[in-house]
């Protein structure tokens, strides 16, 4: 299976922490954050054997090519002995990851237009991942609902407290096919959000996409999305980034992947990764 992950440039969103340094090099509890999720995806590799993840694309602005032997060399130390093969795909003309309904209607369907080349040929589903989110990644959770609807595409829906800074998806709670969506509603609507993870099917050709995919999608009955639960954090301003940490942190000690090895009568505050 392949992956695509939309990194962006700029991280305009994320300043001052990318004033000097790109967004996927920046450290997220002491890793950068796009190892984050090449490690989710090469676990998800490692759990399925071979049918896990053994292709992965980055969408990239252009201005991150001076420094692709950078990125190449971090995210194949993640790969822990695995095969995978890690391919460039850079954007002419800087559309970011954006928020919600600019995430939706360009940052998807421009990366994915550029990514045609290595999305070609497919026979099998596709993940896409928007790289500002950390979680806890519920790849086969996705990838078996996807195939039991048997439409175009599947997108990761999650609960939060203020849907009016995200905007709100609408969807058939039986059966998970989405009905609309809402931008920044003022009055309360729904209070699920996009959480930025999707699986398309192969049919779905980047090279056809238009700016307007999902409401297409809705509107022809092809889009369906799955709520999990779980931590879940858009990590794309500081202030997010921060609080960001604090829920991966508690994650980690909540599923007994964080342990104590301090010293007798050191005490430290909080769930700290050293």
């Amino acid at each position: 299976m392949k992956a695509l992950i939309l990194i962006g440039g700029y991280g305009t969103r994320l300043r001052p922490l990318t004033l000097s340094i790109l967004k996927p090099l920046v450290e997220f509890c002491n890793r950068p954050m796009l190892v984050h999720q090449i490690e989710a995806l090469v676990a998800f590799l490692r759990a399925c054997l071979q049918a896990g993840i053994n292709e992965i694309i980055l969408a990239i602005h252009r201005e991150a090519e001076c420094i692709e032997d950078s990125i190449r060399s971090l995210c194949e130390s993640s790969f822990q002995g695995h095969k995978v093969d890690l391919h460039f795909s850079y954007e002419d003309e800087h559309l970011g990851t954006g928020k919600f309904f600019v995430f939706i209607l360009i940052a998807l369907g421009g990366p994915l237009a550029q990514a045609a080349y290595w999305l070609k040929d497919l026979k099998e589903p596709f993940f896409v991942l928007n790289s500002d989110i950390i979680c806890n990644y519920p790849f086969q959770r996705m990838l078996d609902f996807h195939k039991s609807h048997g439409k175009e595409g599947t997108m990761a829906v999650t609960k939060v407290e203020e849907p009016s800074r995200f905007g709100a998806v609408v969807y058939n709670d039986h059966s998970g096919g989405v009905l609309r969506f809402v931008e920044k509603p003022y009055d309360f609507i729904a209070n699920k959000v996009n959480a930025g993870l999707y699986v398309f099917n192969s049919s779905l050709r980047p090279t056809s996409i238009e700016v307007e995919i999902f409401p297409r999608m809705v509107e022809d009955g092809q889009l369906y999305c799955i709520e999990f639960s779980g931590f879940w954090m858009d990590i794309g301003r500081p202030e997010d980034f921060i609080q960001g940490m604090r829920l991966y942190l508690s994650h980690l000690y909540e599923s007994k992947l964080l342990t104590s090895s301090c010293p007798p009568r050191t005490k430290l505050l909080g769930n700290v990764l050293i």
